[in-house]
């Protein structure tokens, strides 16, 4: 009988047709009754994009090495998607309660559902970078290979936070309230809308150990720079997100008995 991470990946295969099924709800749920629908996917960030190029091309002057709009967007796209699964996945337990309590499975299923959810949304966003890689005439080039697996590990950095953020809030509903607060300090303190080395000294060193900033470094390379990834900070990332989605599954999982109690 097999046992701990493989025995978590049967689990979630095993159920895979359910968490599809909360995916396609979910995504029903977050824009049922809206006139955009999808497009609000394609806006927040737009919009983020439009208002940080006002303030770094005409109030504070920010030199970049591609034109700022795609730079920002580039950074604002992996990290809307970031920011909503977190949000997202952290009070999704506490959403159903009724199946937390009621039915078993794998709970893992609700964080992951919502990062999947946000993932959908980050896919749709992607078509508005596509037309701004067009229009700016930017062409990446081979290292587009490697785009899949820059993805993949901010996939896990994301799940491995969803899941404890999940259970976090489960214990403490303060989390939910002080999470928007987090996550803007984060981005503030991520390589997002600038670039963190431009602050320079140690506190750049230190800004640099938060695992999104070369994650999103390494989306700018492939996609604005045609280079490869940075490969020390880049697999410092994949380390820290492989630490940490086995390190809050594996939490996350053996929490799991008392949750009918704490919801």
């Amino acid at each position: 009988m097999r046992s701990g991470v493989p025995k978590l990946i049967d689990e979630q295969l095993e159920y895979r047709e359910l968490l599809f099924s909360l995916v396609r709800r979910d995504l029903l749920l977050r824009y049922k009754q809206t006139l955009l629908g999808f497009g609000w996917a394609i806006l927040v960030p737009a919009l983020h994009m439009l208002v940080f190029t006002a303030i770094f091309t005409r109030v504070v002057r920010l030199e970049t090495d591609v034109p700022y709009p795609i730079y920002a967007y580039v950074g604002l796209l992996p990290w809307t998607f970031f920011a909503s699964a977190l949000t997202f996945g952290a009070t999704s337990l506490t959403r159903d309660v009724s199946l937390v309590t009621k039915v078993w499975f794998p709970r893992e299923i609700f964080p992951f559902a919502a990062v999947l959810v946000s993932l959908v949304d980050f896919l749709v966003a992607s078509s508005l970078l596509v037309a701004l890689m067009i229009a700016y005439r930017v062409a990446p080039g081979v290292e587009l290979v490697a785009l899949p697996l820059v993805l993949l590990i901010q996939i896990a950095f994301t799940a491995g936070m969803a899941l404890l953020l999940a259970l976090a809030n489960l214990l403490y509903r303060d989390v939910k309230y002080i999470l928007g607060i987090g996550l803007t300090v984060w981005m503030l303190l991520t390589s997002v809308v600038y670039p963190v080395e431009r602050i320079g000294g140690r506190l750049a060193d230190w800004l640099m150990l938060n695992p999104m900033t070369p994650i999103i470094d390494a989306y700018r390379a492939v996609l604005l720079r045609g280079e490869w990834p940075a490969f020390g900070p880049l697999a410092y990332a994949a380390s820290v997100s492989l630490v940490v989605l086995v390190g809050g599954w594996t939490v996350f999982h053996r929490t799991e008995p008392y949750f009918a109690e704490l919801v």
